[in-house]
């Protein structure tokens, strides 16, 4: 007889339920969350493990790895279908939602999440730490603005390197604020510091990537985009065709289609937020910035014209999108002219 499991993480404790093809429950036990202790409930002879589902979360990738490694045939399931589904049961908690996932293992009522691989988990943690790093930084030069415009102090239009200057500058004449100030420009600069040595270390990576050196030569496109495309994608292969990036993305626009209305709304804003905004960046600097001219850049300047700058924008990210899986899977770099461009968006 055929076995399926379901287990519901939390940080210390996982809750692990085994239910038969009929649906009867065959075990529910808590353990450890640690793939080690759970591959030893899991690997017991008496069950015939089909399929072992887990909800993507902050440990998922961790679990599910160590898990693969075990030889469990172990599936990361998609959060808010796993949400809808035991939303439907009147009662909550650890047991029973091990229960409900297992059940959808079961009658293979789930979507299948891809977990990337370990590379790529590493380049999205430089990239979220470096990110996060400039956003702490820009927030103190902020909140130093603000207590300053309080003593009539304006700093004005000043750059990075000569904020600290600036500010010092302005807080001359009063000692006991620069005292108070010193010390948040002390932090700023070690923020500016340290996220200097991601980039860095961000660029060294893009350097030695071929894919990435590709994906720039599209306009528009810097080493931080072309990492975060490729750390995001992972493996372009598990797409069927490139057009299914940008809903990936959440790029394209919702429907909501009911009898004779059918209403088409704003884009899905589902996937990989940190993505999408590099990706909405990106087509703003190719629309705004990039001088040289291409079909691409033509189009979007069309768009912009009978739907509005806006939109043009998010749709020409989209079309980013698909541009880029496009140049990896074929190999070739962007082509700036029409007649020359194969890809079809």
């Amino acid at each position: 007889m055929r076995h399926y499991a379901g287990l519901d993480v939390s940080v210390k404790e996982t809750a692990i339920c085994i239910v038969d093809e009929i649906g009867a429950v065959c075990r529910e036990v808590k353990v450890r969350s640690h793939p080690e202790d759970l591959a030893r409930v899991l690997k017991d002879p008496a069950w015939r493990l089909e399929r072992v589902g887990l909800e993507a979360g902050p440990l998922s990738q961790w679990l599910f790895s160590g898990l693969a490694a075990a030889s469990l045939p172990v599936i990361c399931i998609e959060t808010r279908h796993t949400k809808a589904f035991l939303k439907a049961q009147p009662n909550k908690s650890d047991r029973i939602d091990a229960r409900g996932i297992a059940q959808m293992m079961r009658v293979n009522l789930f979507r299948p999440v891809h977990v990337k691989t370990l590379t790529n988990q590493k380049r999205r943690a430089l990239l979220t730490a470096r990110n996060l790093l400039q956003e702490k930084a820009i927030a103190i030069e902020n909140d130093i603005r603000g207590l300053l415009r309080n003593f009539g102090l304006k700093v004005g239009m000043v750059g990075v390197v000569k904020f600290a200057v600036r500010i010092r500058e302005l807080t001359e004449d009063m000692p006991d604020l620069a005292e108070i100030i010193e010390p948040l420009l002390d932090a700023r600069d070690k923020l500016r510091q340290n996220f200097a040595a991601l980039h860095r270390k961000l660029l060294a990576i893009v350097r030695d990537d071929e894919v990435c050196r590709r994906l720039m030569t599209t306009p528009g496109v810097g080493p931080v985009v072309a990492l975060a495309y490729t750390a995001t994608i992972d493996i372009p292969a598990r797409f069927r065709n490139s057009k299914a990036v940008g809903a990936i993305l959440g790029l394209t626009p919702v429907l909501n289609e009911s009898g004779e209305s059918r209403r088409v709304g704003r884009i899905s804003a589902c996937g990989d937020g940190m993505m999408r905004t590099l990706l909405y960046e990106a087509a703003q600097v190719l629309l705004t910035r990039v001088a040289k001219w291409s079909w691409l850049k033509a189009w979007a300047v069309k768009v912009a014209r009978r739907r509005g700058r806006q939109k043009a924008v998010v749709a020409l990210a989209r079309r980013l999108a698909v541009i880029m899986h496009r140049m990896w899977t074929d190999g070739t770099p962007f082509r700036w002219t029409k007649e020359s461009t194969l890809v079809a968006v």
